[in-house]
């Protein structure tokens, strides 16, 4: 049995065409539901998800959550579901009829491997607008910030080559997530803040107790890409938040997936001293693009920049509100004391 869990808000025409497309799905064994978690939408999503229950070829659920924040839906959506395979997408996709199939074979009693313990797949670009000069769009390393993925067409274990899979695309065996937990409600997305990492951090915790997983290429399915993300402000702001993101994980999980120990590196400001020096590198790497008129490396450079910027930022507020604290708690504590000379 496999659930295919979706969350959504305030996208009723995108999760309308995600919905119709999953319904064409091909299985010959698998049985399979749809559970879609409504995270304060405003708009339509209710009727959406209700109109096709009747019809829909398999059981459809509408499940509410209240709480903003992704992490919070996803966590409601897998406690509705005992599912063995929990397979988790986004609102705002077209799949293939083999996708659901592609998807869990490697993880079926009949099919699969036992140590796969999840699976991702390519996650491709249905463009809006056409695809911005300063952002390469056959494949490029800040395609992760529109969503995008593509680690070309052989499988391969996701440890062996330190990738990991994105979260509108991938299947989890419920085994997994009931021994490490769900996801973290500090590291998810809330509305329109572009706080993340909740899959990465997951994924933290699967690597430490072994957990493997397994790159599917034929797992694909196409991802709308609005033409509001196309911008050098929004690469700008979703780079910073992800260095944001990324000091708040790593004060989480000291090893990073290349296998660095960020506990025994030498630090400045807070800082690990390689992200200075990969900082510096990328000044000089956005000047020499901008002399050579290179769009995309100058993207590519100011990204890394605005990433360490959100990551410096965060790493000094924390340590500032650690020193602050004890001196809070000494205040509170003296606010009953009687003040001297004064009865």
């Amino acid at each position: 049995m496999a659930t295919v869990l979706i969350c959504t808000n305030n996208r009723a025409d995108l999760l309308a065409e995600t919905l119709d497309c999953l319904a064409l799905s091909r299985t010959n064994e698998l049985r399979w539901n749809v559970i879609v978690v409504d995270n304060n939408s405003t708009d339509r999503t209710f009727e959406v998800v209700t109109s096709r229950m009747t019809n829909y070829p398999v059981p459809l659920r509408y499940v509410f959550e209240p709480r903003q924040g992704k992490s919070n839906a996803l966590n409601t959506g897998l406690a509705q579901t005992d599912a063995a395979i929990i397979v988790f997408t986004d609102d705002d996709v077209r799949v293939s009829e083999g996708w659901l199939e592609a998807a869990c074979r490697p993880m079926l009693p009949a099919s699969g491997d036992p140590s796969v313990d999840y699976t991702g797949g390519p996650v491709l670009p249905i463009w809006e607008q056409p695809c911005p000069s300063w952002l390469d769009d056959t494949r490029s390393d800040l395609w992760g910030t529109l969503a995008i993925l593509d680690y070309g067409s052989h499988p391969f274990i996701f440890e062996d080559r330190r990738r990991v899979p994105l979260g509108a695309n991938m299947a989890v065996r419920r085994a997994l997530i009931d021994r490490i937990g769900g996801f973290d409600p500090e590291l998810g997305r809330r509305g329109n803040s572009l706080l993340g990492q909740e899959q990465a951090e997951f994924f933290c915790r699967a690597r430490a107790i072994g957990a493997r997983g397994m790159y599917v290429p034929e797992m694909s399915l196409h991802h709308h890409v609005p033409a509001r993300r196309l911008t050098r402000d929004y690469f700008h702001e979703w780079w910073y938040w992800k260095g944001v993101s990324r000091s708040r994980l790593d004060r989480r999980h000291l090893i990073t997936e290349l296998g660095v120990d960020l506990g025994q590196v030498p630090r400045i400001a807070g800082a690990p001293r390689f992200m200075f020096g990969s900082a510096i590198r990328s000044v000089f790497g956005w000047l020499l693009a901008l002399l050579l008129l290179d769009g995309i490396a100058r993207m590519r450079h100011e990204a890394m920049l605005y990433y360490f910027a959100g990551y410096l930022h965060t790493v000094r507020a924390d340590s500032r509100a650690a020193a602050a604290a004890p001196a809070e708690v000494e205040a509170k504590a003296n606010l009953g004391r009687p003040r001297a000379g004064i009865i």
